[in-house]
C-alpha cells in the first residue's frame, strides 16, 4: 500500500510544469522592489539636503579669546597715556615757547638749510658710491684696490674729524690749481681758504663720508642678484648694458632701498654735526638762540620736532618706492595706509541685521 502512495506521488511531481525563467526573476524582483524603492528615497533626500542651501540664522558667532593680546595693549596703553600726561601737564617743558619758535623765521631759515645740505650731499654721495660700487666689482685691480681703500679710510673716521680736517685743508694746500701735471701749465687757479667755505667743506666731508657707505650698500644690492640670471641673459645675446639696468638695477633697488633711506635719515641728522663750522644749519641756528635766551629744552625740542617731521615725510616716500619696486617679487602688493583703513572699516563696520534678513 505505501509503495503504490509512493510511486503515485512521484508520478506527480514528475507530471507537474517547471517555472517559466523569467518568472523567478519577476518574483524576485517583486520581492526585492521594497528595498530599491526605499534606498533611492533615501538618496533623493541625501541629494537634497546637499543641494539647499544651510540656514546658519539660528547659530551663534563667538569670537575666538586672546587674553594675554588684551594684556599687553592695556599695558602698553596706559605705558602711552602716562607718557602723554607728562608732556601735556608738565610746565617745564614751556610748549609756549615750542610754539613761538617752532615757526620762527630764523628757525625755518636753518630748516632750509638743513634740507639742502642732505639733498646735495645724498645726491652726490650716492652718485660717487655707485660709480665706487662698479669699480669694486671690476675685474681692474687697481680700480677694486682704490675703491677699497676710499671705503676704509672714510668708514674709519670719525664724520667730525673729516669736517674739521677740509675746514682746514688751506693749512696744508694754499692754493689749489687745475692744470698739466708735472708741468707749469695752469688752466685753473684759486686760493684753498676762498674755495672751501663752511658750506662748501661741510657738503665734502658729508658727501664723501655718505659715499663711503654707499658703495658698500650698492654693492651688497648688486651681489645679492642670482648669478644665473646674467648668463641666462648673456646667453640670450643682450648687451651688458641693458643687464645691468633692466635685470640687475631693478632687483638690486630691493636690497638696497631699505639701507639707502636709513643712509638718507642718518644724514638728515648728521647735518647737526655741521655746527662746528658754524654754519647756519638748523641745529646751529637753535643754539645760538638758546644762548641768548636760556630757554636751552624747548629749543632743543623745536629742533627734534622739525628732524621727526623730516624723517617722517622721507619714510613715507620709502614705503611706496619700496611698494613699487616690489612688484614681481610678491604675489600681491602691500596695502597703503588709506587702502588698510578702509578694508578696516569695512570689516568693522555695524552690521544691519534687518537689511540681513531681507537678503536672506
Amino acid at each position: 500500500m505505501s509503495s503504490a502512495a509512493t510511486k503515485v506521488a512521484q508520478s506527480a511531481q514528475q507530471c507537474e510544469p517547471e517555472p517559466a525563467p523569467g518568472a523567478f526573476l519577476e518574483h524576485s524582483a517583486a520581492a526585492e522592489s521594497p528595498t530599491a524603492e526605499a534606498s533611492q528615497s533615501a538618496a533623493a533626500q541625501s541629494a537634497a539636503a546637499h543641494s539647499a542651501p544651510t540656514d546658519y540664522s539660528g547659530y551663534k558667532l563667538v569670537p575666538a579669546r586672546h587674553p594675554w593680546r588684551w594684556v599687553g595693549t592695556v599695558l602698553v596703553a596706559l605705558g602711552v597715556v602716562a607718557v602723554a600726561w607728562s608732556l601735556a601737564t608738565n610746565p617745564r617743558w614751556e610748549w609756549g615757547v615750542v610754539a613761538q619758535w617752532f615757526t620762527a623765521q630764523s628757525v625755518v631759515n636753518g630748516l632750509v638749510e638743513t634740507l639742502k645740505l642732505t639733498a646735495i650731499s645724498g645726491a652726490l654721495g650716492f652718485v660717487l658710491g655707485f660709480i665706487l660700487a662698479l669699480m669694486r666689482l671690476s675685474a681692474s685691480p687697481l680700480l677694486l684696490s682704490v675703491s677699497w681703500t676710499f671705503s676704509w679710510i672714510f668708514r674709519s673716521t670719525p664724520l667730525l674729524v673729516q669736517m674739521l680736517l677740509w675746514y682746514n685743508l688751506g693749512y696744508l694746500y694754499e692754493k689749489i690749481s687745475l692744470g698739466i701735471p708735472f708741468t707749469d701749465i695752469r688752466f685753473f687757479e684759486v686760493q684753498t681758504t676762498t674755495l672751501i667755505s663752511q658750506f662748501a667743506a661741510a657738503v665734502l666731508g658729508l658727501t664723501l663720508n655718505q659715499a663711503a657707505y654707499s658703495a658698500e650698500i650698492i654693492r651688497g644690492g648688486i651681489l645679492s642678484v642670482d648669478q644665473g640670471q646674467l648668463e641666462a641673459a648673456a646667453a640670450l645675446g643682450i648687451p651688458a648694458w641693458r643687464r645691468s639696468t633692466r635685470i640687475v638695477l631693478p632687483q638690486a633697488m630691493r636690497a638696497i632701498l631699505p639701507t639707502a633711506f636709513n643712509e638718507i635719515i642718518g644724514l638728515v641728522k648728521g647735518t647737526s654735526i655741521v655746527y662746528v663750522l658754524a654754519y647756519s644749519e638748523l641745529f646751529y641756528t637753535v643754539q645760538v638762540i638758546y644762548n641768548r635766551t636760556q630757554q636751552v629744552l624747548p629749543l632743543l625740542l623745536v629742533a627734534t620736532l622739525w628732524y621727526v617731521a623730516i624723517t617722517s615725510v622721507l619714510s613715507v616716500f620709502q614705503y611706496y618706492i619700496e611698494r613699487h619696486y616690489s612688484k614681481g617679487a610678491v604675489r600681491n602688493l602691500p596695502l597703503t595706509p588709506l587702502q588698510k583703513a578702509r578694508k578696516f572699516f569695512s570689516t568693522h563696520a555695524p552690521v544691519n541685521t534687518d537689511r540681513a534678513k531681507e537678503v536672506r
